[in-house]
């Protein structure tokens, strides 16, 4: 009878040695983004914040050619949400990565220029990330462009 009645201590005991520690709020922006020009093995690395990549199948996702990254350089920003937005010269799309164990998942792919975007450049404006190519300035979420209808 006295076990019965040390179950239900012994299971909160157990359940509360479980619990997940969750730190909020968190901001995981870039202030700026980065410019980072990959090597000849297709890794992106970016000093600054301790991060590499392979950019091969990004390349061949885009232009359906692994060998297209030669002599290119991604441009990427994280936002506050912690997703990277990144995107090369002559790219059609903005592509936007998680993070995962030792690899980043691509969330959403998202079409900016059927012809191209010839000189891009991101940056932050809370909640959005700006896409700058030349004159035009395209507001960016994880799920895709900010229309002016959803302000």
């Amino acid at each position: 009878m006295n076990l019965l009645k040390l179950l239900p201590l012994l299971f909160l005991f157990f359940a509360a040695a479980c619990s997940t520690l969750v730190l909020q709020p968190a901001d995981f922006n870039y202030p700026v983004e980065s410019v980072i020009s990959i090597g000849d093995d297709g890794i992106a690395k970016d000093e600054r914040y301790s991060l590499s990549f392979n950019t091969k199948p990004l390349f061949f996702e885009e232009s359906g050619d692994s060998l297209a990254y030669v002599g290119k350089e991604i441009r990427m920003i994280r936002n506050t949400q912690g997703y990277y937005f990144i995107t090369s010269k002559n790219f059609k799309n903005v592509y936007v990565f998680s993070a995962d164990e030792s690899a980043m998942n691509m969330k959403s792919k998202i079409l900016i220029s059927e012809t191209g975007i010839l000189n891009p450049a991101f940056n932050q404006r809370n909640p959005y990330v700006e896409l700058m190519d030349g004159s035009n300035k395209t507001k960016l979420t994880a799920e895709g462009i900010e229309s002016e209808e959803q302000k």
